[in-house]
């Protein structure tokens, strides 16, 4: 198993404090720190306060915040690869992917495994209400303010032939929403591919697309079906069931390619009784290999 460490990244600067930000705990809580053998290497608090106004240059909430929290997390997170260790960053919403591809892009060329159940492109005119967190695909790729395509005079943090989104299954919602286009040289395997290819076959494709130099695993919980995920804010019928998860992430969790991993958008609060919690720790521990 994996030597892994878990930062706490609770910024809720891409979306609204809506309870996303209670994830780390809720699984923390629920033994992934002990089911993984890991350390807690620390927690990075967002410096600015959420502010619900879009920011009428960029059309987007809290970009200087996300951008600063993006450099913040980029520094935690390359603590943790300089010490030789397998980071996993529990969030918060889907905008830490930022930091996360920065702490890469600071080494490097990286590659991006991208579970989702949205395709995360939306351009700031076509999101309703300017929310980074449905973004965060785009701007990774370098679509998008500068202030947040461009950290550090890094953008793009990932190339499109770098990154395949597996799992997605709104597009007829994005496209009604006028959401711009996957670009073609992003290797894209929607909901209905899975299921045609199936898990392990889909995982097996998708890391062969991915580069050499090492690759981020992003998790929105919302890719999972909502039968058994509805602890999100944008729910959607459909989904990957927890086999099929787990087949996905141990498959691009063997060998070597995978750098880190983060797990978003779970809202402990619609969780009352903590049973999700249990569900996607347990889920997330078989995916590393651990006895559960």
């Amino acid at each position: 198993m994996r030597d892994v460490a878990i930062i706490e990244a609770p910024s809720v600067l891409g979306l609204r404090p809506s309870g996303v930000e209670e994830l780390a705990g809720a699984l923390l809580g629920a033994g992934l720190a002990e089911g993984l053998e890991a350390v807690v290497a620390g927690r990075v608090e967002p410096a600015a306060a959420y502010d619900p106004v879009r920011d009428p240059g960029t059309g987007v909430l809290n970009p200087a915040g996300i951008a600063a929290y993006s450099v913040a997390l980029a520094d935690a997170v390359g603590g943790v690869l300089d010490a030789g260790r397998f980071p996993v960053v529990l969030g918060g919403d889907c905008s830490i992917l930022l930091g996360n591809l920065l702490a890469l892009r600071r080494r490097g060329r990286p590659g991006l495994l991208f579970l989702d159940g949205h395709t995360d492109f939306y351009q700031p005119a076509a999101e309703p209400l300017g929310e980074a967190a449905s973004m965060d695909l785009a701007l990774a790729t370098g679509r998008g303010p500068d202030v947040l395509t461009d950290l550090e005079g890094r953008g793009p943090l990932v190339r499109d032939e770098d990154v395949v989104a597996l799992g997605f299954r709104d597009a007829e919602e994005s496209a009604a929403a006028g959401m711009q286009p996957l670009p073609p040289a992003l290797h894209a395997m929607d909901l209905g591919t899975v299921r045609a290819l199936g898990a392990a076959e889909a995982a097996a494709r998708a890391v062969a697309l991915l580069p050499d130099t090492g690759y981020w695993i992003h998790l929105d919980v919302d890719v999972l079906d909502d039968d058994v995920m509805p602890a999100v804010d944008y729910r959607m019928p459909g989904g990957l069931t927890w086999e099929e998860l787990e087949t996905v992430l141990r498959t691009a969790l063997a060998g070597h390619g995978a750098v880190g991993l983060d797990v978003t958008i779970f809202n402990p609060r619609m969780d009352p009784d903590g049973s999700i919690a249990d569900a996607l720790t347990v889920s997330l521990l078989r995916a590393f290999g651990a006895r559960v």
